[in-house]
């Protein structure tokens, strides 16, 4: 079982006007680097299976917390996290290790992270490797608004922009129970139950599915998310709006090479017309939740790792 201790000792980098704690790795391996995005609610750690397997395949591995995780900056006003304060805090990585480029490998929040980032700064990103979330469509709505039409006011999304700190505080007050109950494999990202889901999966005291992390493991997220709160990582969905605003003028074609990864047992749809926006994508799944790198590690690896050594090739 994979131990934490040998989780790589992280660093506070200056960024963009805050400071993020980055776990690197294989710093030998130089001009190859590979940046790793975690997504809601996680932290860095959720790449621990990762980060050896990058490293061994002679990359350059840079694992931040974003800003709202972990011992990162976690700024008090809710527009610090939109889509411009949260790619440019990786620009600013990029620029503290000297990098003109690199690969970035994004997991659900942080694979949209990571497609806002291609559109904002194409010249920055070599390749793309998105986890469970595919390329989210602009459309002629703010993206809030319309998932309050289609699902109403007890859509997770719309709650948290429409009640703000109500989820924040029961989350916080359950979050031993609730991340406990996140975290299993083969289950969707929110709990099958009526009403405010994220709400009740906190809630529920009891919890369906095989968990992914040992109790140590589980402990890394409950320890950071006793340090922080959830109000940081909540703020990055009441920007999605104002992200659609700001992404008006954007060219919305991502020409990088693209691999996108679902999760075949996950809630979030996948994008058929994603080569549409993303001409050079490779589709694939895997038999898995939505932890996709964390439920079967060996299998996202090998299939990250084939598919760079092809891109390599070309």
């Amino acid at each position: 079982m994979f131990n934490p201790i040998n989780f790589p000792q992280s660093t506070r980098i200056a960024t963009n006007g805050v400071e993020l704690e980055v776990f690197e790795a294989g710093k030998k391996n130089e001009n190859k680097p590979i940046v790793l995005c975690h997504g809601w609610p996680e932290h860095a750690f959720s790449w621990r299976y990762q980060i050896p397997a990058f490293v061994e395949a002679g990359y350059h591995v840079i694992a931040p917390n974003q800003r709202g995780y972990g011992n990162s900056s976690n700024p008090s006003d809710v527009n610090d996290f939109d889509i411009e304060h949260l790619t440019g805090d990786l620009i600013g990585l990029l620029n503290h290790y000297g990098y003109d480029d690199a690969t970035f490998v994004g997991h659900d929040w942080g694979a949209n992270v990571v497609w806002g980032l291609t559109l904002l700064h194409p010249d920055r990103v070599n390749k793309v490797i998105s986890l469970a979330l595919p390329y989210q469509e602009r459309g002629d709505k703010p993206w809030v608004e319309m998932l309050e039409d289609i699902f109403g006011g007890d859509n997770y999304f719309v709650h948290f922009n429409r009640q703000p700190g109500v989820a924040d505080a029961v989350l916080y007050e359950h979050r031993h129970q609730f991340l406990r109950n996140l975290y299993r494999k083969n289950m969707p990202l929110a709990a099958p139950a009526p009403g405010m889901m994220m709400i009740n999966l906190a809630k529920d005291e009891t919890a369906m599915g095989e968990p992914i992390m040992t109790d140590i493991e589980l402990d890394v997220y409950v320890s950071a998310f006793t340090s922080t709160g959830f109000t940081g990582g909540i703020n990055w969905y009441r920007n999605l709006d104002r992200n659609w605003h700001l992404l008006a003028n954007v060219n919305p074609i991502i020409q990088q090479p693209t691999l996108m990864i679902y999760g075949e047992r996950d809630q979030i749809p996948t994008f058929e017309r994603l080569t549409e926006y993303v001409p050079n994508a490779e589709v694939v799944s895997l038999d898995t939740g939505h932890w996709i790198q964390q439920e079967k590690p060996k299998e996202t690896n090998e299939l990250m790792l084939s598919w760079l050594k092809q891109q390599d090739l070309r």
